[in-house]
């Protein structure tokens, strides 16, 4: 491993070449590398979870239809695409802007398409042509220098150690997706010892502080976040974000083929349109009235006032089931997954996929770490 802080190349940059060329004299009737390429600029200002999804639908762009287009991308992770082969920087008055959103939404909870799909079949869609996917994940790159730094957590605990990353939380706009931080913590207090959580999320969102993790809230930006993942053995969260990037995301060298992830989702959304083939989709689907039919697409188990929309159309059914008076409801589809419910799927990979559980060497150094950490705090 190297410093994280390694020297770069000379330019400075590592992200990606340009794709000008330059020629010397005498080049008259060579084609220009652009010449008769389609540029486009696609834009979404959607969540990260949503332009993950989006970097699936530039890659089976480019497979289905090889050496027609050129695209660029305008979204809020400028980072999120650095070193994807097929992103090219086009200036905006150069090409056409697309803007990419969802597709298939109406038809989620009764036809058989994948998250996936949505992005791509609005883009195909939009330009006229057909694209299939053909890969069931999304399309992040890391240059091999960032695999080569020093995981972060490795930094922080003082040797190289296995670790899970948990979310354990949401968006303060879509409470319906919460779980309970006491069965998030009964998870962490199960598995002391045996595996490190790491604690990820964004300032301003709900992720109340666990007790006995490595506290990373609002400490990593786009990309320290795709390395914490790349370096991690497995992802425990609801339907968010890291979730899609657990599958996008390659796997470091030595690991299992496909990394490990528990989804705690409820009765919100249908299955098939969340699901990756390697995780474990913790659902209600089908136990409920309300969402016996596919998922109920819902957002807030009670209004926020906020003026949105989503305050006239909440959960049927939610449960209190905390004792803090200012707690909000769990949605019933949510409460029905208890802690030994995310326990089981998460021993399903450490018994039978031999997910790296810490050595003793392991754990002395995560304990003093935590320690630390914990006084730190």
């Amino acid at each position: 491993m190297i410093a994280r802080h390694a020297p770069l190349p000379a330019n400075g940059r590592i992200h990606r070449s340009s794709a000008i060329v330059a020629r010397p004299g005498g080049t008259a009737g060579i084609p220009h590398p652009h010449a008769g390429k389609r540029k486009l600029i696609l834009r979404c200002w959607h969540s990260l979870g949503d332009i993950t999804l989006l970097t699936a639908a530039v890659r089976e762009l480019h497979r289905a239809h090889p050496g027609k287009f050129l695209t660029d991308v305008r979204t809020p992770f400028h980072d999120f695409w650095l070193h994807n082969p097929h992103v090219t920087p086009l200036p905006d008055a150069d090409a056409e802007v697309i803007e990419c959103d969802y597709a298939l939404l109406g038809e989620s909870n009764t036809a058989p398409f994948h998250a996936i799909h949505s992005f791509t079949e609005n883009l195909a869609e939009q330009l006229g042509v057909r694209i299939r996917p053909a890969l069931f994940r999304g399309d992040i790159h890391l240059h091999p220098l960032e695999k080569a730094w020093t995981p972060q957590v490795a930094e922080l605990v003082g040797a190289d150690v296995p670790y899970w990353i948990i979310a354990a939380g949401g968006k303060r706009d879509i409470t319906i997706k919460w779980w309970a931080t006491g069965r998030w913590q009964a998870v962490v207090d199960h598995f002391q010892g045996r595996i490190l959580f790491v604690q990820i999320g964004a300032n301003g969102d709900h992720h109340p502080p666990l007790r006995g993790v490595l506290d990373l809230r609002g400490k990593t930006d786009v990309r320290q976040l795709v390395r914490l993942v790349h370096h991690s053995a497995g992802v425990l969260c609801p339907v968010t974000g890291v979730m899609h990037l657990a599958a996008a995301v390659p796997v470091r060298e030595g690991h299992p083929p496909n990394r490990p992830c528990v989804v705690v989702a409820g009765g919100r959304e249908p299955a098939h349109w969340e699901a990756y083939p390697h995780h474990q989709l913790l659902r209600t689907l089908g136990a409920l009235p309300c969402c016996d039919n596919g998922g109920c697409w819902k957002s807030r188990t009670v209004p926020l006032g906020d003026g949105d929309i989503r305050d006239r159309d909440l959960c049927v059914d939610p449960v209190k089931i905390f004792r803090r008076k200012d707690a909000l409801p769990l949605p019933r589809c949510m409460a029905k997954i208890v802690a030994s419910d995310v326990i089981r799927a998460v021993e399903l990979y450490h018994k039978d996929v031999a997910c790296q559980c810490l050595s003793n060497a392991q754990r002395k150094h995560t304990h003093a770490a935590l320690a630390a950490h914990s006084k730190a705090t």
